[in-house]
């Protein structure tokens, strides 16, 4: 791993996922969580876009309100729960 951003991230998702994982150890789990600890916790998500100071904010906010307004009949199907998120980022986005 180079520990780019996008590495960073990547790895975080993985043991995102695992703390999720019904069928993984209770020392699996704690195994990453003190990894995501260490990579940074919810910042080291690479999703973290619109606090990148590199990223157009408008483009972000476009991006945003994309996944918010997706169709249910989309085959790009967002769910309830990634549209809250996609609420909540947009609100720090325009703020």
């Amino acid at each position: 791993m180079q520990n780019t951003a996008e590495d960073i991230s990547h790895a975080a998702t993985g043991h995102k996922a695992n703390l999720s994982n019904p069928n993984t150890s209770e020392a699996s789990k704690e195994n990453s969580r003190q990894a995501l600890k260490e990579l940074g916790g919810e910042d080291a998500f690479y999703g973290k876009s619109y606090e990148d100071p590199n990223k157009n904010p408008g483009n972000v906010a476009g991006g945003l309100k994309a996944a918010i307004n997706n169709p249910e009949d989309n085959e790009h199907k967002v769910t309830d729960q990634g549209k809250q998120q996609a609420k909540e980022k947009l609100q720090n986005v325009e703020s």
